[in-house]
């Protein structure tokens, strides 16, 4: 019997099959799997965002499906036999084999947005103090207002769908002389708590220069308040007394639907009536000002996307070279966490085999 030959070869062909599981266990499937599965969910997170953007352009409902969990379950298996029949003479038999198998079971649930969460992350208003803190943060400040805001003391922002309108005078000064305050690190903002819940006040910080003491005077005779140390930000239209900023902010749904208005559909659909024209373009007779963003429509996939879908036989992209849009659709997909304020649905319960 003359069994050496044949053992390397078939051990070596077990181990080829067993290893580059046993490689990739453990530890060191850490960075594979959290970046591959974070990258693979941004990407979707971002396609959904984008396709229900222009789902609402065309009049129809919107559908969100969360990623609430996802598990990788990993396993190997390795054998090797060997067999010889004795007496050993030359008909003799000997037999030697040897398998291996890696296995990957990935378990991914998905929650559809319904019911309460709906209504928390979809209809519900921005909380006027996440607005104000972003601002804080150092996001624009002309460009957040007109994102979330419908109006601030009663100075009316542009509004999309069956009461569409174009912006005040006074909001776009608003906002853009809040930005100019902005830079000069000129506003600031305090929440305090009290008995009946925590409440956010604004301040200005004047005296730096002459332009922003100007810049603030403006601010306050536009929004009808006193010459105060600070001011009560509250949601609403109008503010109740001269010591007030009401900020009327919109829900997710109205900033989807703003930032539908900004698609550039195809000629025909809006001919065939399929679709509404749109925000006009900025510097024609009534604009609505500029857009958020440009998301561009075509019969081809786009060479270059930022995020691109395809919808009724139409590509819709954001360009990877058009910064501002970019900006602009990451602040969307942000709003989303700003907009849920309830707690979160239960998480599934899942049962793992562990074998």
């Amino acid at each position: 019997m003359n069994m050496s030959p044949r053992l390397p070869a078939c051990g070596l062909l077990a181990i080829a099959l067993i290893g580059p599981g046993c490689v990739t266990m453990g530890p060191q499937s850490i960075p594979r799997d959290r970046l591959g599965y974070s990258s693979a969910i941004g990407e979707s997170w971002k396609e959904q965002t984008l396709l229900n953007i222009v789902r609402l352009r065309y009049a129809d409902a919107p559908m969100f499906l969360d990623v609430s969990s996802v598990v990788a379950s990993y396993s190997t298996e390795g054998q090797l036999d060997a067999g010889v029949n004795f007496p050993a003479h030359a008909s003799a038999n000997s037999a030697i084999g040897g398998y291996g198998r890696f296995t990957n079971k990935p378990t991914i649930s998905y929650a559809p947005l319904t019911g309460d969460k709906f209504t928390q992350g979809l209809l519900r208003p921005i909380p006027p103090a996440s607005v104000f803190q972003m601002i804080q943060a150092g996001y624009p400040a002309d460009f957040i207002l007109s994102a979330t805001t419908r109006a601030l003391n009663g100075n009316y922002n542009r509004s999309a769908g069956v009461n569409a309108r174009p912006s005040d005078p006074q909001f776009v000064e608003l906002s853009e002389l809040l930005r100019r305050i902005q830079r000069s690190e000129g506003l600031g903002m305090r929440i305090e708590k009290r008995e009946n819940g925590d409440t956010t006040l604004l301040f200005f910080r004047g005296g730096a220069n002459a332009q922003l003491d100007e810049d603030i005077a403006r601010v306050r005779k536009l929004l009808g308040v006193k010459q105060s140390a600070e001011f009560n930000l509250v949601y609403g239209a109008t503010a109740r007394n001269d010591s007030e900023i009401a900020l009327l902010t919109r829900s997710m749904l109205e900033i989807l639907l703003d930032f539908s208005n900004c698609i550039d559909v195809p000629a025909e659909h809006i001919a065939e009536g399929r679709t509404t024209p749109g925000y006009r373009l900025a510097g024609t007779e009534n604009s609505a000002g500029p857009p958020l963003a440009t998301i561009h429509s075509g019969p081809q996939p786009p060479a270059d996307a930022y995020v691109a879908v395809r919808y009724r036989q139409t590509w819709f992209w954001v360009d990877d070279r058009d910064m501002p849009s970019k900006r602009a659709f990451a602040f969307t997909m942000m709003f989303f966490s700003l907009a849920e304020t309830g707690s979160s649905a239960p998480m599934p319960v899942l049962t793992i085999g562990a074998d």
